[in-house]
């Protein structure tokens, strides 16, 4: 099983920098190993008070990931190959960390991520 880790600060403001996930969603180099194995995944969870996006960043060659919340810019369109998941599988998935990158990294693997994003 994974032992994930969190980034670090520089490597949290490192994730930043270039364009941003949305407008070139492909795997990226990590900033803590360098391998190009970067991945992320967002949505927006339904029971949110405001309009809000969450995001998972992650490299499945060092197993690092951060995960943060944010404003759901307005008109942002993503796909989600989480979304024909009914509610209860979506909390079962959602439950172990573990659990739940392994299986986005699978989705990464097979092609159905990473999302595509339209303003």
């Amino acid at each position: 099983m994974t032992a994930w880790s969190s980034f670090d600060g520089d490597e949290v403001a490192a994730l930043t920098q270039g364009a941003s996930f949305f407008a070139e969603p492909g795997e990226r180099d990590c900033p803590a190993c360098g391998q190009r194995r970067l991945r992320t995944y967002v949505t927006a969870p339904e029971n949110a008070k405001r309009p809000t996006l969450v995001s998972y960043v992650w490299c499945a060659a060092c197993d690092k990931f951060v995960g943060t919340r944010a404003r759901h810019p307005d008109g942002l369109i993503f796909s989600d190959p989480l979304a024909a998941l009914d509610p209860v599988a979506r909390r079962e998935l959602e439950r172990s960390l573990t659990g739940f990158l392994a299986h986005l990294d699978s989705l990464w693997d097979t092609g159905a991520l990473p999302q595509t994003f339209t303003a």
